[in-house]
């Protein structure tokens, strides 16, 4: 029985969503993608973790081969809110990847977190959805159940999204590690004990 449950585990329904996970060029941190991958097939999700240092090249590259129904952008160095407007920029001008919806998180700059100036200009660049350190896991599950009831492709814009949080109030929107409670759903993660996005 217990061969059987590891076996299973990390297999999606066909109903999840083809998700790639990944951090920017200047971002070296992987244990924020492992966790990531980890909560996304928990969820029912098939995972493509591209790793760190990711060129903006071979990003925009693997995701035009996977044809992904969501882009995950994470970083820890601080970075992002910078990294993130020019990837948002190749991954846009590319046209089978205009609107693939994706989202960035996690600690986007070094000046403090929750910006609303910032997580407006990062939707307005293209982001479907913003999630900065310090919020709650359940946001982002949120997000990722209005993608599952829609459609694979939604028209591009952060305005096109379903029912479901765009820009996040300050602390709101990064999801948390700490517990290791994968199993116990999105709910039994702590919010504030890490940076994941």
């Amino acid at each position: 029985m217990e061969q059987h449950a590891v076996e299973q585990h990390g297999k999606a329904e066909p109903s999840g969503l083809d998700v790639v996970v990944t951090t920017m060029a200047s971002d070296s941190h992987t244990w924020n993608l492992v966790f990531l991958q980890l909560l996304l097939e928990e969820l029912g999700h098939r995972v493509t973790n591209l790793g760190a240092c990711v060129p903006d090249e071979l990003l925009v590259a693997e995701c035009r081969r996977i044809e992904p129904d969501l882009i995950v952008l994470s970083s820890v160095n601080g970075h992002g809110f910078h990294d993130g407007l020019r990837v948002i920029a190749a991954l846009r001008a590319c046209p089978e990847l205009g609107r693939t919806p994706t989202v960035i998180g996690g600690k986007l700059g070094i000046a403090g977190t929750g910006s609303p100036a910032r997580q407006q200009e990062l939707l307005t660049a293209g982001f479907d959805g913003v999630f900065e350190e310090g919020g709650s896991v359940l946001d982002f599950h949120s997000f990722l159940g209005s993608l599952a009831a829609g459609s694979r492709a939604m028209p591009a814009g952060p305005k096109a999204l379903p029912a479901g949080p765009k820009a996040l109030p300050a602390g709101s929107g990064a999801l948390s590690a700490g517990s290791g409670a994968l199993s116990a759903g999105p709910e039994a993660l702590p919010a504030g004990s890490g940076v994941l996005l």
